[in-house]
C-alpha cells in the first residue's frame, strides 16, 4: 500500500478525530477508541502513519471496514488541482491517482498508460483520464477529475470499440509460460492482483467472453494450457456469466476454477479494494491474511462450480467449523443439508474393508466424499432462493419490515418483497407470503427458524422515507429509481435503496408515478414560445411556481413560507391545457385531485404524500351548490402556508408517542370560481385569472404541440431544476430580498405577507435562468405582471370579491322598492336577514342578476361590506309579518330560516 500524502494525510487525520473521536496512542503507529459508525461501540481504529481506513476492533460481532476514499471522497477526486499535469511531466496526475487513491506502485507500471483529457461537449465540463491502449487499436480511460459529474460515465472504451473476444494483458504477464491465469473484470483488479504476485488479465466486462484471446493461447500453447481462474466481480449477473465463460472454456481445453470474494455489509469489493485492504495490515500479518482471503475466495468459486446439490453440501461440510445441518442454494432452488455423524465412522470402516480402498485411483479426497455422500441427506425446502437484503425502518412511526430477494429457477428477473417480523417468524404465514413471488415453502419451522437467525445476523439497515421528493433530513430528493442531492444524480442501486456516504435510504411511495428523463439526451426545450405564445405572463408565472415547488422545503427553512397559487377564470380558458403542460416537464401525466370529494383524514394523507412538488386542488368549488353540502374550509391549508403539521395520529407502540408528519409540498388551486375567504387565507394565495383567449390559427398550433408533446421529451426539466439547487437557492437568496425591500419602498403595498409571496415570484423568475433560457422581454413583461399581482391581491383583502359588491347593490335597490322590506327578513334594525332563494326569486321578478347561489353561499361567509352573524338561522319574519296584516285569513308561517349579517 502506497503511503498517503502528507497533505491529504494530515486532512484525514483531522476528520477521523473530529467525526469519529479518533486518539492518537503514543509509542503506537495507530489511532484508537473511536466510535464505530455501524455498532456504536468505541472500538474503531485506523492507523496514523498511513490511514487509508477505519476498521471496527470486533471483526467477530461486527467487523466493519471503511475506506476513506468512500468517506471523504472530496478529497480524492479533483486530482488535477492535486497534482497538475505540467510538459515537463505530463503524466503526474495519473500517477497521483494510481498511487494515492488505488494504492499501486507507479514505478512498476511504467509505460502501461497515458494521461488524456475528456470534454464533455454538451456540458463543457472536462477531466483528466488515465488511458489504458487495447487490443484492434482501442483503448479505455478512467476520468479522475470528480467523475460524479458525468453520471454513470466514469470511465469509457474508443468510441465504437467493443472489448469482446479480446483481453487487456499487463505487460508483465508473460503468456507463454504462465501457470496459473487469473481473469477478472477490470483493469485496475488485474493490475492489483499483479502486485500481490497473481498474474491477471482484464476481460473489461463480465459479459465479455475473451474467446478470440483464448483461441490464440490454445494455439500457442497446444497441450500445455494454463489453469484459468475466473474471478469476476461477486454479483449476481457476473456468477450467472462466469458460468457460462467456466463451460465455453472448458471445451476449448481449458482447465478452471474460480475465485469470488465474499460480499459482506452490502458494500461492493473489487480485487483492487482487497489490494487496498491488505495494505492496511502490518507486514507481519498482510502475507498470512492475503493467503487466508485468497483461500476464501476460491473456496467461494468452488461453490460456485460445484456439478450438483450433493457435491455443494460436501464442499460446505468439509469447509472450517461447518455444522452438521445446515441450509444452501443451489439452482435458484433450496436445500437442507443433514450429515449423519453416527454412521460415520461405521461407513470409514467398511470403505477400508471394501475393495474400492485398494483402488490405486482413488486418493484421500475421493474416499473421504464418497464417505460423505453416504451420510448425506438433502431435502428441498424451497423451489426458489431467498436472501434477505436488509431491515428497513421509519424511525418515527417504529415501524420496520425484512427486504427479501427470491430468485427461482425459471427465465424471470428475481423479485424483491418485504416482509413483517410476524411473517418470517412463522412457518404458514411465511409461505403463504413466499407465493406472492409464484414460490413454495416446504421446509419446516426449525428449517426456517435456523435460516432466518442466519440471514438476519448482522443485517444492514436502510432508512425510509414515506413520502416522494425532497427530504430535508437527507438533503435529497428521493424518489423510487433516481436521487438527485448537491448537484449529483443517483441510481437507485440493485437493491432498491440508495447511499449517500454512509446513509441508506429509500422510498416507500409507490402509488404516485413520476417517470423523469435521468439523461439530457433527447431533452427539448423548444416549448417555451408555445407557452408564452398560448398563456403570456400567466404561462410564465405558472412555469416559475412549478419551478420553484421543488425548492419549498428550502425556502420555508430560510424563510418561514412559501405561497400558494391560485389559478382560476373562466371555463374553456386554457387553466387545464397549461397544468397538464406543466405536470409533464414533472413527469406526470395528471392534472390534480378533487379535495372536496374526501375527509379531513384522507386530504391530510394525500398532500402528504409528495415533497417539493406541486398539489394540484381541482374544482374545489363544484360541490357546495347545496345549502348543508358537506365541504372542506380553505381555513385548513392555513397551516401549510409555513409548513405545519398535516394531522396527528397514534402510533401502535404502546406508549403515547404519535406521528405529526409536517407538509412539504407546495398547494395549487385550479378552479373556475375565485377562492374566497378572509384576510388570512386570502394574502396566503397568488392568484392568476384566466378568461377566454382570442385563438388564431398560430395559437391553435401552439396549443396543440403542448398538447401532443411527450412526457420523455420534456421531463428531463425537473432534474436539471433539483441539479441546480445549489445555484438556485444561492440567486434566491440574493434576489428575494432586492425585490421585497422594491415592493415596500413602492408604498402601494401594506401586508406583509403579500410583499413576501411576490417577491419570492420575482426571485424565482431569476432563478429559472438557471436551467431555461429565457428572452428577456418575457422576463420583463412577467415581472411587471407579478407586480400587478401583487396591487390586486392587496385590493382583494380590503375590499368584498365583485360578485358580492353586486349582490349589495341588488339588495340595496330591492330594499329601496315601493313595499319594503322585500328580501330583510328581520325584525332588529342591526340585523338583515335574507333567505337566498326567495331573494333569487325577487331579483327575478324585479329583472336583476345575481350571481349563483353556490357562488354566494361561498363568498357571503367572507363578506366585508357586512359581516355574516350566522348561516341558515330560523328569523321571526318581518316580510312574513306584513303580508299576515295584509291577508289575516290566510295564514302564513311567521319564521324564515336566513342568512343573518350586521347592517
Amino acid at each position: 500500500m502506497s503511503l498517503m500524502k502528507d497533505d491529504i494525510r494530515a486532512q484525514v487525520i483531522e476528520r477521523l478525530q473530529f467525526d469519529f473521536d479518533l486518539k492518537i496512542r503514543t509509542g503506537s503507529n495507530y489511532m484508537r477508541g473511536g466510535t464505530c459508525p455501524k455498532c456504536k461501540k468505541k472500538e474503531l481504529y485506523a492507523r496514523y502513519d498511513n490511514p487509508w481506513q477505519i476498521r471496527c476492533g470486533r471483526p467477530e460481532r461486527c467487523g466493519h471496514i471503511e475506506h476513506v476514499k468512500d468517506l471523504y471522497d472530496d478529497l480524492f477526486e479533483d486530482w488535477s488541482k492535486r497534482a497538475p499535469a505540467t510538459d515537463n511531466d505530463p503524466t503526474v496526475t495519473a500517477r497521483a491517482y494510481l498511487e494515492f487513491a488505488r494504492g499501486f506502485d507507479v514505478g512498476t507500471l511504467t509505460g502501461w498508460f497515458t494521461q488524456e483529457n475528456y470534454v464533455n461537449h454538451e456540458t463543457g465540463e472536462s477531466s483528466a483520464t488515465i488511458r489504458f491502449p487495447l487490443p484492434n487499436d482501442g483503448y479505455w480511460e478512467r476520468l479522475i477529475d470528480r467523475p460524479a459529474r458525468f453520471g454513470k460515465m466514469k470511465a469509457r472504451f474508443k468510441p465504437k470499440y467493443s472489448a469482446y473476444g479480446h483481453w487487456w494483458c499487463p505487460p508483465s504477464v508473460d503468456l507463454a509460460t504462465v501457470e496459473e491465469l487469473w481473469i477478472v473484470e477490470g483493469i485496475f483488479d488485474a493490475i492489483a492482483l499483479q502486485h500481490n504476485g497473481i498474474n491477471a488479465v482484464s476481460a473489461m466486462s463480465s459479459v465479455s467472453f475473451p474467446a478470440h484471446a483464448l483461441e490464440q493461447l490454445v494455439e500457442k500453447r497446444k497441450g500445455n494450457l494454463p489453469r484459468l481462474v475466473w474471478a469476476l466481480d461477486n454479483e449476481p449477473t457476473a456468477r450467472s456469466y462466469l458460468q457460462r465463460w467456466v463451460k465455453m472454456s472448458r471445451q476449448l481445453g481449458f482447465s478452471c476454477t474460480a475465485a469470488l470474494i465474499p460480499q459482506r455489509d452490502g458494500r461492493k469489493v473489487d480485487w483492487n479494494d482487497q489490494h487496498q485492504r491488505w495494505g492496511f495490515e502490518e507486514t507481519d500479518t498482510r502475507d498470512q491474511r492475503r493467503t487466508r482471503d485468497l483461500a476464501i475466495a476460491r473456496h467461494e468459486g468452488d461453490l460456485l462450480l460445484a456439478p450438483s446439490p450433493r457435491d455443494k453440501a460436501i464442499l460446505m461440510y468439509t469447509w472450517e467449523d461447518a455444522t452438521s445441518e445446515f441450509h444452501f442454494e443451489f439452482g435458484s432452488r433450496m436445500y437442507w443439508a443433514k450429515f449423519d455423524l453416527s454412521k460415520l465412522e461405521d461407513e470409514q470402516r467398511a470403505l477400508l474393508k471394501s475393495d474400492d480402498h485398494d483402488d490405486q485411483l482413488m486418493n484421500d479426497r475421493q474416499a473421504r466424499d464418497k464417505v460423505l455422500e453416504s451420510v448425506c441427506a438433502l431435502k428441498l425446502i424451497a423451489n426458489c432462493n431467498f436472501q434477505a437484503l436488509y431491515k428497513q425502518v421509519n424511525d418515527i412511526t417504529g415501524d420496520a419490515w425484512f427486504y427479501f430477494q427470491v430468485d427461482t429457477p425459471s427465465d424471470n428477473a428475481p423479485e424483491k418483497h418485504t416482509f413483517t417480523p410476524k411473517q418470517i417468524s412463522s412457518s404458514s404465514e411465511f409461505k403463504a407470503r413466499l407465493m406472492n413471488a409464484s414460490a413454495s415453502w416446504l421446509g419446516t419451522q426449525k428449517h426456517l427458524d435456523q435460516i432466518i437467525v442466519r440471514q438476519t445476523e448482522r443485517l444492514k439497515t436502510v432508512e425510509t422515507i414515506d413520502f416522494l421528493g425532497y427530504s430535508k433530513e437527507h438533503k435529497a430528493y428521493i424518489f423510487n429509481d433516481i436521487a438527485v442531492q448537491g448537484g449529483n444524480v443517483y441510481k437507485a442501486n440493485d437493491e432498491d435503496y440508495f447511499e449517500f456516504g454512509q446513509v441508506r435510504v429509500k422510498c416507500l411511495m409507490k402509488s404516485i408515478k413520476i417517470n423523469m428523463a435521468s439523461a439530457s439526451k433527447g431533452y427539448r426545450d423548444d416549448w417555451l414560445p408555445n407557452l408564452w405564445l398560448c398563456f403570456g405572463e400567466k404561462g410564465l408565472v405558472a412555469l416559475t411556481y412549478w419551478f420553484g415547488s421543488l425548492f419549498a422545503e428550502q425556502i420555508r427553512a430560510d424563510y418561514e413560507s412559501f405561497p400558494f397559487l391560485e389559478m382560476s377564470g373562466e371555463p374553456d380558458s386554457g387553466k387545464t391545457t397549461l397544468i397538464k403542460f406543466l405536470w409533464k416537464l414533472f413527469g406526470r401525466l395528471y392534472e390534480g385531485f378533487d379535495p372536496a370529494k374526501g375527509s379531513i383524514s384522507g386530504r391530510s394523507r394525500a398532500m402528504g404524500q409528495v415533497s417539493n412538488i406541486p398539489l394540484v386542488l381541482l374544482e374545489a368549488d363544484r360541490n357546495t351548490d347545496a345549502e348543508n353540502a358537506k365541504s372542506f374550509e380553505w381555513d385548513e391549508f392555513k397551516d401549510y402556508y409555513g409548513g405545519g403539521l398535516l394531522r396527528t395520529r397514534g402510533v401502535k407502540n404502546n406508549s403515547n408517542d404519535t406521528y405529526e408528519p409536517p407538509f412539504r409540498a407546495s398547494i395549487v388551486i385550479a378552479q373556475n370560481a375565485g377562492v374566497s375567504g378572509h384576510e388570512a387565507i386570502l394574502s396566503r394565495i397568488t392568484k392568476l385569472y384566466f378568461a377566454k383567449p382570442n385563438i388564431t390559427e398560430a395559437s391553435r398550433a401552439a396549443a396543440d404541440s403542448l398538447v401532443q408533446t411527450e412526457v420523455g421529451d420534456v421531463s428531463h426539466f425537473m432534474v436539471k431544476a433539483m441539479k441546480a439547487e445549489p445555484q438556485v437557492m444561492a440567486r434566491f437568496a440574493e434576489m428575494y430580498p432586492k425585490y421585497r425591500a422594491e415592493l415596500w419602498a413602492s408604498k402601494k403595498l401594506s401586508s406583509d405577507r403579500i410583499i413576501r409571496n411576490h417577491s419570492m415570484l420575482l426571485a424565482l423568475v431569476d432563478c429559472l435562468h438557471l436551467v431555461l433560457q429565457v428572452p428577456e422581454h418575457m422576463v420583463r413583461e412577467t415581472r411587471k405582471y407579478i407586480t400587478g399581482m401583487a396591487n390586486d391581491r392587496q385590493a382583494a383583502i380590503t375590499t368584498d370579491p365583485q360578485e358580492l359588491n353586486d349582490f349589495w347593490q341588488v339588495y340595496d335597490y330591492l330594499e329601496s322598492l315601493p313595499g319594503a322590506p322585500l328580501v330583510n327578513h328581520s325584525k332588529n334594525p342591526g340585523v338583515i336577514a335574507i333567505n337566498l332563494n326567495q331573494f333569487a326569486e325577487a331579483a327575478h321578478d324585479h329583472r336583476q342578476r345575481i350571481p349563483d347561489l353556490a357562488t354566494l353561499r361561498r363568498m357571503l361567509k367572507d363578506g366585508r361590506t357586512h359581516k355574516l352573524i350566522e348561516a341558515s338561522k330560523s328569523t321571526e319574519s318581518a316580510i312574513r309579518a306584513n303580508l299576515q296584516a295584509r291577508t289575516p285569513l290566510q295564514p302564513v308561517p311567521q319564521t324564515v330560516r336566513c342568512w343573518q349579517f350586521k347592517a
